[in-house]
């Protein structure tokens, strides 16, 4: 699925990055937690997140994520566009929560990405 496309199921605000759009991802994973997101084993991944400081793009960058998406209508501050912009990281803004933004891509054929279960507190 391409990033525009998201953007118009998610009814969503492009914060930085438009050139990404036609960017092709195939999963998608939900958390707050980024050190949940240092497990992940796929490719082609964007991260839903309501977390909107300067660590989200750190370990997006860390994970070679190209593209976060803020959930809840939350929106960072002007220091982490500018970080994101710097590691070519597109940022999208919905109004949907975490729960109901998951939905709507996996209805329209986005996967739940996969962990890396060795780096899992189990």
């Amino acid at each position: 699925m391409k990033l525009k496309e998201i953007v118009n199921l998610l009814d969503a605000e492009v914060l930085c990055g438009r050139e990404k759009l036609d960017y092709e991802v195939n999963f998608a994973f939900g958390s707050d937690l980024m050190s949940d997101v240092l497990s992940l084993v796929n490719k082609d991944t964007i991260l839903l997140t309501g977390l909107t400081n300067i660590q989200a793009v750190r370990t997006a960058e860390m994970m070679d994520i190209k593209c976060i998406i803020y959930v809840r209508g939350k929106r960072p501050d002007e220091q982490v566009i500018k970080l994101a912009q710097e590691k070519d990281i597109c940022l999208i803004s919905t109004k949907h929560i975490l729960f109901n933004t998951c939905g709507i891509l996996y209805v329209n054929g986005l996967k739940g990405a996969e962990i890396n279960k060795c780096t899992m507190n189990i």
